[in-house]
């Protein structure tokens, strides 16, 4: 791994948990996966889960050692990290209106699939019992609404200017 990397895995972990933290107060509302989004995009699946890891573990002195969260992040992230770090690779980091939609169908589904694995893994991890599982997974609903509609919305806004200010900065993996 190179100086670059590292730096720059230092510095977006530390923009994305900037994000988290700013926006944490705001149920569904978030600008972290736009943000990883297109640093895996533009870095690749290797810089991805370095940064995933990077960030699920220094996120707990922010917000706790919370154990189901820690599961979570480090399956989702990682997942995120692969399957956009792959799209990447297919695309060849290169961006059009057709890829512009296809990644943003992929964020869709996978800000669905962290809901989804978290309605798994909280459940599992404390035991609960059928209808308290089934209430958990009720409530998480008016959670993964916003947060779809964010992700959308952040993506279709901020994701190609970002990997234009990349491809400016230097950031782009060749």
């Amino acid at each position: 791994m190179k100086i670059k990397d590292v730096t720059l895995i230092g510095v977006f972990t530390a923009l994305l948990l900037g994000g988290q933290l700013a926006l944490s107060g705001i149920s569904g509302i978030e600008i972290v996966t736009v943000l990883f989004a297109s640093f895996v995009y533009a870095r690749g699946t290797k810089n991805g889960l370095m940064l995933a890891t990077c960030f699920t573990l220094i996120r707990c002195f922010i917000f706790g050692f919370i154990p189901t969260v820690i599961i979570l992040y480090l399956i989702y992230y990682n997942l995120f990290a692969v399957v956009v770090g792959g799209l990447s690779f297919v695309f060849k980091r290169k961006l059009s209106a057709k890829i512009m939609v296809i990644l943003m169908i992929t964020v869709l589904i996978l800000t669905v699939i962290f809901t989804m694995l978290d309605n798994v893994i909280t459940p599992l991890f404390y035991g609960y019992s059928r209808e308290t599982a089934k209430a958990y997974f009720i409530a998480s609903l008016y959670a993964v609404i916003p947060q779809t509609i964010c992700s959308v919305v952040t993506m279709s806004c901020l994701f190609y200017p970002l990997i234009k200010l990349y491809e400016r900065l230097n950031v782009i993996k060749e």
